[in-house]
């Protein structure tokens, strides 16, 4: 297949590249060609790399899958930092969207990010059947509503699967983020530490793309996220077990307002979000469980013993 990727040289995008790069055709849409080239190079993975205007030029394209967006939690919510949340989600989508309609062959899938916290703030459950409310108050909500209604105008033209992504474990990301603190033995829970995590082991991600990729069935609203979320409290005692550290240090809710302002919500409020879906179409977690998967990413295998 040849596969439009944007955001290919990110986080979750790297790790799907090198899946795919075996065999696949790929090129990857970066607001700077010549970097993202030089990243996926050292990484091993060769692609087609290309602004969004060198869209025009491509040619039969049999899927597009769309990663990219400015990190939402790397840095306080100020007015430009708002505006670049939703500028790099909703006009790149836009801009996708027109080009599948536009072509007289269309790719057979597209496959467009977004994330859980289209959910809102809510300990209860959910999934993709549960009616949504959304609040413009409420940033997340809004970026995330927005970002979804402009990759579904796509819909009448291809298959559109929307992947609303929780929490990513993996090399990079939050995880990477935290684990200065907890190996130090500093990491604890966050404010009260009972806000819900919905967590997702990279590989697993990467893999559920891959099956929304070819499996032809598969339409609209997935949530990637593992089938066991947890508790942060629960997620912090976890992390410190498998790094052998404590993990008894708690962050203030006051201390996370004030450094991180209107941010904090996503530190401190959680929701609780299940993948009805993609286990209904048929998909397999890898690492259904968090001591498993944080096991697997952050303590090395076992070496064989060498006898003298």
């Amino acid at each position: 297949m040849k596969i439009v990727i944007s955001g290919g040289s990110g986080f979750v995008g790297l790790q799907l590249l090198k899946q795919l790069q075996p065999n696949h055709q790929l090129v990857v849409i970066s607001r700077n060609p010549k970097a993202a080239k030089h990243t996926l190079s050292q990484q091993g993975v060769e692609a087609e790399c290309i602004d969004i205007d060198g869209l025009v030029w491509q040619k039969d394209v049999d899927a597009v899958i769309n990663l990219a967006g400015e990190p939402i939690a790397d840095k306080r919510w100020s007015s430009a930092q708002k505006h670049r949340i939703c500028d790099s989600r909703w006009r790149l989508t836009q801009t996708l969207s027109d080009w599948i309609l536009a072509q007289p062959t269309p790719p057979s899938v597209f496959i467009s990010a977004s994330a859980i916290g289209i959910y809102g703030n809510d300990n209860q459950a959910v999934d993709e059947n549960t009616p949504l409310t959304v609040n413009d108050a409420d940033f997340a909500q809004k970026v995330c509503h927005t970002w979804e209604t402009l990759a579904l105008q796509a819909q009448g033209h291809t298959r559109v699967c929307l992947l609303r992504i929780g929490l990513v474990l993996g090399e990079g990301g939050a995880l990477k983020k935290m684990l200065p603190a907890f190996r130090a033995g500093l990491g604890g829970p966050i404010g009260s530490g009972e806000q819900m995590m919905s967590w997702i082991h990279i590989d697993d991600l990467v893999a559920a793309i891959g099956f929304l990729l070819i499996n032809p069935e598969s339409r609209g609203v997935y949530n990637g996220t593992g089938p066991l979320p947890v508790s942060n409290r629960l997620f912090t005692r976890t992390l410190g077990k498998v790094l052998h550290r404590p993990a008894v240090v708690p962050v203030p809710a006051l201390a996370l307002k004030l450094g991180l302002g209107e941010m904090s919500q996503l530190l401190l409020e959680g929701q609780r979000v299940l993948p009805t879906r993609l286990q209904q179409d048929g998909f397999e977690f890898h690492y259904p469980g968090l001591e498993g998967a944080l096991t697997q990413l952050l303590q090395p295998p076992l070496r064989p013993r060498v006898d003298d």
